[in-house]
This record gives structure tokens, sequence and C-alpha cells, in this order.
């Protein structure tokens, strides 16, 4: 399943859309502490935070995701939007919570 299909299937809000909607997704991956998503978040997954800040976008990108997911309607701050435009990384919102959207993106698996 692609970005783009999960986005529909499961109503993410797009909050920066630069690319790679077409990448497929192997799975998903939870976490907030960047060093460890860094060094354990699968490539082409959904990564799954709160974290709002510009590292984000660094990390994403060397983690090779398939996008960021920002779970209980968390919003990118002015300098993750442009970071993640800069570097090409998709970043989705939504009011869920981690463990359901966990749930619901292993269903659609």
């Amino acid at each position: 399943m692609t970005v783009a299909e999960m986005r529909d299937a499961l109503g993410w809000k797009p909050c920066v859309e630069e690319g790679g909607t077409d990448r497929v997704v192997s799975g998903c991956y939870i976490g907030d502490l960047l060093s460890w998503v860094m060094g354990r978040a699968p490539a082409d997954s959904v990564w799954i935070t709160v974290m709002q800040n510009a590292n984000v976008a660094a990390v994403a990108m060397l983690a090779d995701v398939a996008c960021v997911l920002l779970a209980e309607n968390v919003s990118p701050d002015p300098d993750l939007s442009a970071r993640a435009r800069e570097k090409g990384i998709s970043i989705y919102s939504t009011d869920r919570d981690a463990f359901s959207l966990a749930c619901a993106i292993r269903e659609l698996l």
C-alpha cells in the first residue's frame, strides 16, 4: 500500500506533502526520542510521533521513512514544515493516538 492510499484510507491531514506519496509502506514505527528513532526506524515505514521540531525532518531523511505522521492533533512547527519541504519529506497529522494508528496501519498492511 502506498503513502497516498494509506493517507486516504485513514483520513490523514496533509501538513507538508512533498513527494513520496507513491512510496510503498512496509510498516510503522512509534517513537519520540529522535536519536532512538534515527537508529531503529525501518526504511519505508510510517514514523508516528508527537515531536514537531525541525530535527524531525533530518531524522526522517536519515532513517529513510516513507512519511512522518503526527499523532494527537500535533501540527508541525514552521521550521519543521520548511525543512520538510526542503528535504522532500511528507508530514501528515491526525487526531488519533499512536497505538490506534499502529493498529490501523497493521490492518491495512
